[in-house]
Parts: C-alpha cells; structure tokens; sequence
C-alpha cells in the first residue's frame, strides 16, 4: 500500500505552493479517530516546541473543516486539497466559520499519529506548514474509509 501526504500553503504573496509525497505503508492496529487526532495533535506541538515555536490551541472551526475535508476524501477515495464542490481549503475555513486560514496538510494511509508526523516533518512543505511560527490555532480530523484507510487533514489559522 502506497500511503500519500501534499501540503497548501497561502503565502504572503498570495501563491499557492503544492507537495505530493509517497512512502510505503506500514501495517498497525487501527486506533479510534479521536486517538489520532489527539496525538497528531500532541506530536505536532513537541515538534514546534522543538523549532521554538509557541504551541498551537485546536480550534472547534477548524476541527470541522478538516474533519469534514477527510470525510470527503475518505468516501470518494479523492486524495487532493480540492475537496467537495470544487472548495479549497480557504473557502472550506471560511464556511466553518473561522476567518484566517493560512495553511493545510493532507494525507492518507499512515496506521500512526507518529508515523504522519514523522511524514510531514521529512517533507519540505508540510514542515513548513507544521512549523509555521505565525499560526496560531490547528486542527487534526482523522477519517478512515470503508476499507480502514485513514485520511489526515490538518488545518492552520493565523488567529
């Protein structure tokens, strides 16, 4: 099994900046959505710690924009930051209710909150995003697929 990860990013100037990454899948028990998230959670923030970065508070907003992309992703077996309706990640934020999205993270088929980390953290893009000093709130939503797949979408907001 191929497991995938790409990264978005606004930047200041307005430009979008894309990664697509692959590595090979590694087999583990499946753990309860809510688990992952709260570790991907977790590992992130000692990863910013780490880069000097303040740690990041989850945002409710946020938590729905990216759980509801991964649902999307998860059901149609789509892997891409253009979700639903043509939506990106801006207009996914924003019809959350939260007013300053600034970056997003996506994967799939990693069994681990360690595992997807670790992933983002070898990617230029997604480290980037993950260590991103000016954000200032995140979210993590984990949803698996009929076939227990999980699909990773982390959101970063600047306020």
């Amino acid at each position: 099994m191929l497991k995938r990860l790409a990264t978005l990013a606004l930047i200041p100037a307005a430009a979008f900046l894309g990664l697509l990454a692959t590595a090979e899948a590694a087999q583990a028990a499946p753990v309860s959505t809510s688990t992952l998230q709260t570790q991907v959670v977790a590992l992130s923030n000692q990863q910013r710690a780490k880069a000097g970065c303040q740690a990041l508070k989850v945002n409710p907003q946020l938590l729905w924009a990216a759980r509801g992309h991964s649902k999307y992703m998860a059901s149609t077996g789509v892997f891409s930051h253009t979700g639903a309706r043509n939506s990106t990640f801006i207009t996914r934020v924003k019809a959350a209710g939260y007013s300053a999205p600034r970056s997003e993270n996506i994967a799939w088929g990693y069994r681990s909150a360690a595992e997807v980390v670790n992933a983002w953290m070898k990617s230029p893009g997604h480290r980037r995003n993950l260590l991103d000093c000016g954000a200032r709130t995140f979210a993590v939503g984990v949803v698996y697929s009929t076939n227990g797949t999980p699909y990773y979408t982390q959101e970063f907001g600047s306020r």
